[in-house]
């Protein structure tokens, strides 16, 4: 079955059995402190996540599944800036150039996942081609693909099969490619001997904690997800809290500052999998030249992408406050008449946002004069 997965671009696969009551009372914990913010689905489906066979009726066995999506591209720009400066080879170059956005406050970042192809539809057509071949092995069997699409406990999943281990992040790590990979599952009605665990190898590291611009890691494997910037970005509906705007900086698609910051994530693999390949229109562009695109343009450019589902308005929701930010850290006039241009922006939402950011007032230089 290994040697099936990787034919069809997975990096390992395991099998987990469907008795995660263990994780049951750290789930009602979490959704009691309100920890998952407007993301409703999540305390609608309540304990089904932690019992899979009550969602699907019949399964005794999960196989998961782990696929690398780093960009051929993020790993080849840490190879070239090494051969530039001569500091030789390092595998965990590639967080150094991801970082370096960070301080290019004019560019937009979108989170390394989302630059190419959105993921769930990749992983579900493959996952089911190797529940096919499955069938064709053993005959026809009862079983159900997901890929984050339903009430599943994902990680905890992974962990239980021999994927890895939780971080600190809450994120599944692994020795020989960190945390770079999306997870699918197969739900089947088959008795499978359960892969072993791996042991976690954190230690006393607390990288990814220290690193969060919002403090949305509030214990190790604890996230409040209502200060996470992925989530305000990405599931949030309504206007970002002003209190965490600045701290978003030209973030406008999710965040990856907990995995640049993790030192395993030098042993990050790039994928073999070209869905994955980054689009040049979400990559290294200026926050002004998103915030021109119309609705049309928009839904071309992300087209096939998981970013087309936060639609247009929440699109430059985001980039306004992107633009906000970098007005204030550049002064720059060129940013001040792209955020003007949309003051009267049919949205109010995205009315709200270019108004906050227009206020923004620019850093004064150190040493400067009153």
């Amino acid at each position: 079955m290994q040697g099936w997965a990787r034919e069809l671009g997975f990096s390992q696969i395991g099998v987990a059995g469907v008795d995660l009551s263990s994780a049951e009372p750290g789930l009602m914990q979490w959704l009691a402190q309100g920890f998952h913010g407007d993301m409703q689905y999540m305390q609608a489906h309540g304990l089904k996540r932690a019992r899979p066979a009550e969602l699907v009726p019949g399964t005794v066995s999960v196989i998961t599944a782990r696929m690398d999506y780093l960009p051929q591209a993020t790993l080849g720009r840490a190879l070239e800036e090494e051969d530039r400066t001569g500091a030789g080879p390092e595998r965990g170059g590639w967080q150094a150039v991801e970082f370096a956005r960070l301080e290019r406050p004019g560019e937009g970042i979108v989170s390394v996942y989302a630059r190419g192809r959105d993921y769930h539809k990749v992983l579900r057509a493959r996952l089911q081609k190797l529940a096919d071949r499955i069938a064709a092995a053993v005959g026809p069997f009862g079983h159900r693909v997901f890929t984050d699409s339903a009430p599943v406990l994902e990680a905890e999943l992974a962990r239980r099969s021999g994927q890895g281990w939780r971080g600190k992040h809450t994120l599944v790590l692994n020795r020989e490619a960190g945390s770079m990979f999306f997870l699918g599952e197969i739900y089947v009605d088959l008795p499978l001997a359960p892969s072993g665990l791996v042991t976690a190898h954190c230690g006393s590291c607390q990288a990814c904690i220290d690193v969060c611009p919002t403090q949305a890691i509030v214990a190790p494997q604890r996230v409040d997800a209502r200060r996470c910037i992925s989530y305000l970005t990405i599931e949030h509906a309504g206007a970002i809290p002003e209190a965490l705007r600045p701290l978003v900086g030209n973030r406008v698609y999710g965040c990856d500052d907990c995995q640049l910051a993790c030192p395993w994530n030098k042993f990050a693999q790039a994928s073999t999998v070209p869905d994955f390949d980054e689009r040049p229109a979400l990559s290294g562009r200026p926050l002004a030249e998103w915030f021109a695109w119309d609705e049309d343009t928009f839904l071309r450019r992300t087209e096939g992408g998981p970013i087309r589902r936060i639609g247009h308005e929440r699109w430059l929701r985001n980039v306004a406050v992107a633009l906000g930010n970098a007005l204030r850290a550049t002064g720059d006039p060129a940013l001040r008449a792209a955020l003007a241009a949309r003051a009267g922006d049919p949205s109010a939402l995205v009315r709200e946002h270019v108004a906050w950011a227009l206020a923004q007032e620019p850093l004064r230089a150190a040493g400067s004069i009153e």
